[in-house]
């Protein structure tokens, strides 16, 4: 009996030495990760949620900038939270917070001014949600958002001033209308006309103004240009279209015609600059594309993957004038 045991025993560790020999060893590939610790599959854009404060719709620039976010979403399957702060920088701030609470996947915003961030961005980066900022920058720590996707505003600053250049012959008593206080456009297109003006000592800024962005408001101040300074006034700078068109209405109810006696310079391109340029009521505009729902989203998805990105991708874009208006204009999308 125990020499059976003993023979058993035997047999079984022979057995046991066979299979541990005949059996494949997994050996680790230079580079290659074992799969008990693969990497998890990519998500794609079904898997993930993106949330997006926006600061408002003043302007139809910013109109054309929703609705090409809210439309890319949709047509790529996207779960989108989106949020209008109504140019409050309060409410874009508990709306940001809203989202981190939502776990959502990603933040995108375009922060209405450049400063007031800190906080709410260290938040999200604590919560372990990566923002992505869209069309306007803010005044923080790289470290606290992954990329940066949008215009060079102070570049458009610079085109405007050459332009300005060209069409009033480098003699020129410009009025200003500026964008929002401390918002990085309105920073940048400020520094960047001042920057090519430098080389024209007859152009010259009489005044400046925020129009802050809106028809209405850009209307208003044009109105006060005209009663103070009146037909000494041969050009306008607006920071955007919207500015410009009340402008326009302004120096038409003045008397005076935009276009020919005060000649008119402005920002974004969209399709009513077009349309003043082909009245002969405007100049030139200077374009920065607002139809950045796609690449948001693309970048979004490679930083949900752990994909790289570049921290500033910026937007492709040109100058208009208005003898090339009329063809121009059926092409635009905004």
């Amino acid at each position: 009996m125990k020499l059976r045991r003993m023979v058993y025993a035997t047999l079984l560790l022979f057995a046991l030495i066979w299979e541990t020999a005949c059996t494949p060893e997994y050996v680790e590939a230079p580079g290659q990760t074992p799969a008990a610790q693969a990497d998890p599959p990519k998500k794609t854009y079904a898997d993930v949620i993106i949330g997006f404060a926006q600061l408002g719709a003043e302007s139809e620039w910013r109109v054309a900038n929703t609705a090409s976010i809210k439309e890319t979403a949709e047509e790529l399957g996207i779960e989108l939270r989106f949020s209008d702060a109504q140019q409050n920088q309060e409410n874009q701030i508990l709306a940001m917070r809203s989202l981190i609470v939502q776990r959502v996947d990603v933040i995108g915003i375009s922060p209405i001014v450049e400063t007031g961030w800190n906080e709410v961005f260290q938040e999200a980066k604590d919560a372990g949600i990566p923002i992505i900022l869209l069309d306007r920058r803010a005044d923080v720590s790289e470290d606290l958002y992954v990329t940066y996707l949008g215009s060079d505003f102070l570049e458009e600053g610079r085109k405007a001033g050459r332009v300005m250049a060209q069409i009033t012959n480098g003699q020129a008593k410009i009025v200003e209308l500026t964008g929002t206080p401390g918002s990085a456009p309105a920073i940048d297109r400020y520094k960047g006309f001042r920057q090519i003006l430098l080389d024209y000592p007859e152009m010259r800024i009489v005044d400046s103004q925020t129009g802050d962005f809106t028809r209405a408001r850009g209307r208003e101040v044009m109105e006060g240009f005209l009663n103070t300074y009146g037909k000494a006034i041969t050009a306008v700078y607006a920071h955007n279209d919207d500015m410009a068109l009340g402008a326009i209405t302004a120096i038409e109810e003045y008397g005076l015609k935009p276009g020919v006696d005060i000649k008119i310079v402005s920002v974004d391109a969209a399709a009513v600059a077009f349309e003043a340029m082909i009245a002969g009521k405007m100049n030139a505009t200077i374009e920065c594309n607002p139809l950045l729902g796609p690449q948001f989203f693309e970048l979004a998805l490679k930083v949900i993957n752990g994909e790289d990105v570049p921290k500033w991708v910026p937007s492709e874009e040109s100058v208009f004038m208005a003898v090339d208006a009329a063809e121009i204009l059926p092409t635009r999308k905004y």
